[in-house]
């Protein structure tokens, strides 16, 4: 059987649309009782009776971050505290941090929209899942918890850090599948092969869930090659409960939106007008299947397209492509923009290189640089001809996909700072 649910994940387009209009409807409904909403659609008349096509959805106006820290704590909830049953919250360093509520309904739904996922790409409750994300107020961890055990796998819940640990676990318990941000997943194989343990011949893995942060393409293989599995990608974020928003099926042709309980619109992130299928542009995302606070037309700063045509996997929702960056971090430099996966897809080409790699972007005199330092493998040489040959040849590939060039720095395996989180790929040390 290939589907968790057939019927829904196989339905056919027009009764997929009409399907997301009812929820649409449904939601406006119950987002009159949300102060935020309430007020914007008393001020716009926005009824559910006025809504008679997807279309209409451009009547309601975006939604930021800075509305959802506007209205902290419980400004945005479209039912009564007493019938929400968990809080989620962002760290809040830039200010008030972000909430989400969930009622009980949504943390069942939440279940089954990762257990979709996870079942997609070949999990079963005959699995051992380890989930190296975080608990508590980061949504990564119990999604991904509430998923696997919804599916009937046996779940470790390692949370992050603490390699070693992660590594024993993974051999003693049987560990086949992997929840990971890819940063930490090179890092791992890393340690795997410090101690000695070749996990392609010496553990069960057969099945990584990478996501968090953008990567390239180049890097999932890489990390397949090392592991020796196949990683899907998944994409999720707090404000849309978590993860299992999207998520690759088998054939790795892009990340099946789930159009039960999103509607997607992808935009130009400066004139914030529409663009057609094939065209990147940021993701927008209205939820149609939450109680406790639904949001319209939420603005995810992700940057990404929607991939034109049909998947052979027969599941009808759309496809979104590998992400790029996000608007928010986008690097312009000498009028050029930049996003650090570039970067990272040109340095994964290379055997010689290692994993880790760190951008910075600081002034020199009057004009802005950028540097990139790349460890080099261990079983490189250290031959300075054959560096220098090594050297002019990446700079000259990220000059022809950069159009600048950027000085290059190859340093010695271990000299970059090791980062079992999240990875900081860039630092700015421009002052504007």
């Amino acid at each position: 059987m290939m589907y968790w649910q057939e019927e829904i994940e196989t339905m056919n387009r027009s009764d997929l649309e009409e399907l997301q209009l009812k929820r649409l409807k449904k939601t406006i409904e119950s987002a009159k009782n949300s102060s935020h909403y309430g007020k914007l659609f008393s001020e716009l008349n926005i009824t559910s009776e006025n809504i008679h096509s997807l279309d209409d959805l451009r009547k309601i106006p975006f939604t930021t971050k800075d509305d959802l820290r506007n209205c902290y704590p419980f400004g945005m909830a479209s039912i009564p505290l007493k019938d929400c049953v968990r809080v989620h919250s962002s760290s809040g360093t830039t200010g008030n941090p972000t909430v989400v509520l969930h009622s009980k309904k949504d943390l069942d739904e939440w279940a089954n929209q990762v257990a979709r996922c996870m079942y997609m790409v070949g999990l079963r409750d005959t699995d051992v899942f380890q989930n190296t994300s975080g608990y508590g107020m980061f949504t990564g961890g119990l999604g991904f918890q509430y998923g696997a055990e919804k599916l009937g796998a046996l779940t470790v819940p390692a949370a992050a850090g603490n390699t070693k640990r992660q590594i024993k676990f993974i051999t003693d318990f049987g560990t086949t599948c992997l929840h990971i941000i890819p940063s930490y997943a090179t890092r791992l194989a890393e340690v795997f092969y410090e101690l000695g343990i070749d996990p392609r011949k010496e553990t069960k893995l057969k099945t990584i869930c990478i996501g968090a942060e953008p990567h390239s393409e180049e890097q999932r293989k890489r990390i397949e090659q090392l592991l020796g599995v196949k990683a899907y990608n998944c994409f999720g974020m707090s404000e849309m409960n978590g993860p299992g928003v999207a998520f690759e099926c088998t054939e790795q042709n892009g990340l099946h939106i789930w159009e039960d309980y999103v509607i997607v619109e992808i935009i130009d992130p400066v004139t914030l007008e529409p663009v057609p299928d094939g065209t990147i542009g940021e993701l927008v995302l209205t939820t149609i299947n939450r109680e406790a606070m639904p949001l319209f037309r939420y603005r995810t700063r992700d940057l990404t397209r929607i991939i034109p045509g049909t998947c052979p996997c027969g599941r009808t929702h759309k496809r979104l492509d590998r992400f790029k960056g996000r608007s928010d971090d986008m690097i312009i430099l000498k009028g050029v923009n930049i996003f650090p996966i570039q970067i990272e897809k040109i340095l994964m080409n290379f055997k010689e290189l290692a994993n880790n790699y760190l951008i910075t972007i600081e002034t020199v005199g009057n004009s802005d640089e950028m540097q990139v330092e790349v460890e080099i493998s261990d079983l490189f040489t250290d031959d300075y001809s054959t560096l220098q040959k090594l050297s002019k040849n990446i700079t000259h590939q990220l000059k022809d996909e950069l159009l600048i060039t950027p000085r290059l720095k190859l340093v010695a395996k271990g000299s970059l700072p090791v980062q079992e989180g999240k990875a900081i790929r860039v630092r700015d040390l421009r002052k504007f």
